[in-house]
């Protein structure tokens, strides 16, 4: 039986999600307001996932720009957040990869499997490949 709670936040839950896991390459398009609206981009390595697939549920991405790590925690249903795109699907042996803030050079990297989406014009289905890349 559901709670009064849970029947009022499944109508902000987002339904379009990918599957987001962590050692994935992500590219997070969030909605800026000022003057004018736009997007920006924050591109980078999923180290963490928390609070399940709830209302509250964030991700934490990082990336390194210029020598300097850089994380940022989002909110998967957010309304500011529009896209959630996966560039690539890594193979992470740990939930949580917060070692990667301390490792550098070889130690840094994680295997990937590269996702490269086919859609088929005739019959309609999208067909979804993976490749190995070390």
């Amino acid at each position: 039986m559901t709670t009064k709670i849970e029947q009022f936040n499944k109508n902000y839950l987002k339904k379009d999600l990918p599957d987001i896991h962590s050692g994935d390459i992500v590219r997070i398009y969030q909605k800026l307001k000022g003057e004018k609206e736009k997007a920006q981009v924050f591109e980078g390595l999923v180290i963490a996932r928390k609070h399940g697939r709830g209302i509250s549920a964030t991700i934490t991405v990082r990336k390194v720009i210029s020598g300097i790590g850089i994380e940022g925690i989002f909110p998967i249903h957010s309304p500011t957040i529009e896209k959630i795109e996966i560039l690539k699907k890594g193979k992470a042996k740990r939930a949580k990869l917060y070692y990667l803030r301390k490792a550098k050079g070889k130690r840094a990297k994680l295997k990937q499997r590269e996702i490269t989406e086919v859609i088929m014009e005739k019959t309609g289905v999208e067909k979804t490949e993976e490749t190995k890349v070390e």
